[in-house]
C-alpha cells in the first residue's frame, strides 16, 4: 500500500496538530519521490520549523526563515537542539542514520512523539524507535496527511508554537556558522558564500568529500531539490567531476559547479580530457588548503595534533594543468579577488574555468558532533 495505513495518518495528523514543540525532519526520501513541493505546503500551512539532512537539502528553500539549516554532525546549533528538544518529530524520507542523530541513546533520553514516513519498512524503527510508523511512498503519506491537517489546522497551539520560535530565535542567535570575514587569508567558508551569491542560488552543485562538502552543504542555501549532486555518506572522492558532467550534459544550458578539494579532484583530474572533448563549460571551485582537510581535523580535534598522511607536498600547478588540457586557469590568493574571480569564470558562458582558491590551512568546520556523541553535543569554534 503506497498511501499509508488510513489509520497511522489519522494518528499522525493528531499528534502533529497537538505539537507544543514540533519539528520536521526531512531527508534524501522527499527529493528521490519529488515530494518537496507537499513537504512545503505541509510546512507553510503548519508554521513549523524544518530541517534537511545533508541528501535531503532543496526538499525545502534553503532561504526560508522557517528552514533552520541542516541537521547532524556538521549541523547548525538550531537543528540539533530543536531536533533534540521537540516534543513531537516528523520524520520524511529520513534514516535516523549515525550521522544525523549521533549516539542513539543520547537521542533517546528526551522524551518525544515520532511519526515516521517511508517507503521502506526496515528503516523505521531500525535505529530509534518510534511512536507513529508509517509505512508508504511520501507524496502519497504526504497528500493524505494534508487532508487531514488542513482543515484541523486551527487546532495548533499559536502560543506554545510562539514560545518555541522564541527558543529557536535564541539558538539561531549563537550564529554557529560564523567565521573571521576579516582575515587576510582566503576563509573556504567565503568562497561558498560569494558562489552562492555570484549564481543566485540557481546552479547545480556537485562536491566530493570532505570539508569543502559540509561547507557547499552549510553555506550554499539550496532552493529547489536536486540541484545538490554529493555522495554522502558513501564518501567516495572523485565524484565530484564526473557529477558536474554528468548534470552539464543533461542540462546544457544551465550553470553547473564543482565544488572540491585538492585530494578529491586528483583522483579524477584525467576526467578533464572527457570535458574538452564534450565541450563541457564546468566551472570548478577548487577550495585548496594542501591538507586532507577532514583528515586533518580529526587529527587535530582527536590525535593531538599528530598529522599523518594528511598533507598534500605533490600537487601539481593546478593552472598550468588546467590549461594543459585546454581549459582557463585562475589562481586566487587574496579574499578580495574571490567575487571577481567568479564572476569572470561564470562570465565566460562556453568555457571551463577552473579557479585555484588557496584557502587557510587551519580553518576546520563547526558545528562538529564528534563521534559517539549526543546531537547536542556539539563543538562550537569558540570552544577551542
Amino acid at each position: 500500500m503506497t498511501k499509508g495505513h488510513p489509520g497511522q495518518i489519522k494518528k499522525a495528523a493528531q499528534l502533529i496538530l497537538e505539537a507544543k514543540r514540533p519539528m520536521i525532519y526531512s531527508g534524501g526520501g522527499v527529493i528521490l519521490s519529488d515530494a518537496a513541493p507537499l513537504l512545503q505546503r505541509l510546512a507553510k500551512t503548519l508554521g513549523y520549523p524544518v530541517t534537511n539532512t545533508l541528501m535531503g537539502l532543496g526538499g525545502y528553500p534553503g532561504d526560508d526563515r522557517q528552514f533552520l539549516g541542516m541537521l547532524g554532525m556538521h549541523g547548525t546549533y538550531e537543528a540539533n537542539m530543536a531536533m533534540q528538544h521537540c516534543d513531537v518529530l516528523v520524520a520524511i524520507g529520513a534514516r535516523f542514520d549515525d550521522r544525523v542523530i549521533g549516539n542513539p541513546a543520547h537521542f533517546g533520553q528526551v522524551p518525544r512523539k515520532i511519526v515516521h514516513i517511508d517507503v521502506d519498512p526496515s528503516s523505521i524503527s531500525k535505529r530509534v524507535k518510534v511512536d507513529v510508523p508509517i509505512v508508504g511512498h511520501v507524496p502519497d503519506v504526504l497528500e493524505e496527511l494534508l487532508k487531514q491537517v488542513e482543515p484541523q489546522v486551527d487546532r495548533v497551539d499559536q502560543k506554545a508554537l510562539a514560545a518555541w520560535w522564541a527558543q529557536i530565535e535564541l539558538w539561531r542567535g549563537r550564529d554557529c556558522l560564523r567565521y573571521d570575514r576579516a582575515a587576510a587569508i582566503i576563509k573556504p567558508q567565503f568562497v561558498v558564500e560569494k558562489l552562492y551569491e555570484v549564481t543566485g542560488g540557481d546552479a547545480f552543485i556537485t562536491s566530493d568529500v570532505g570539508q569543502h562538502q559540509m561547507w557547499a552543504a552549510q553555506f550554499y542555501k539550496f532552493a529547489r531539490p536536486r540541484r545538490w549532486i554529493n555522495s554522502g555518506g558513501l564518501g567516495t572522492m572523485g565524484v565530484g567531476l564526473p557529477y558536474a558532467m554528468g548534470a552539464q550534459l543533461a542540462n546544457p544550458d544551465a550553470t553547473v559547479a564543482c565544488i572540491t578539494g585538492e585530494a578529491s579532484f586528483m583522483m579524477c583530474i584525467q576526467e578533464l580530457s572527457t570535458c574538452k572533448q564534450y565541450r563541457l563549460p564546468l566551472k570548478i571551485v577548487l577550495l585548496n588548503n594542501r591538507y586532507m582537510g577532514m583528515v586533518r581535523q580529526w587529527q587535530q580535534f582527536f590525535h593531538g595534533n599528530r598529522y599523518s598522511e594528511s598533507y598534500m607536498d605533490a600537487l601539481p600547478d593546478f593552472v598550468r594543468l588546467a590549461e594543459s588540457f585546454g581549459h582557463v586557469g585562475m589562481r586566487i590568493e587574496k579574499p578580495g579577488d574571490v567575487e571577481p574571480a567568479l564572476r569572470e569564470a561564470f562570465a565566460r558562458k562556453n568555457d571551463l574555468v577552473f579557479m585555484d582558491f588557496l584557502t587557510d590551512q587551519t580553518e576546520n568546520v563547526y558545528p562538529m558532533v564528534p563521534g559517539g556523541k549526543g546531537l547536542s553535543e556539539m563543538i562550537l569554534s569558540e570552544e577551542l
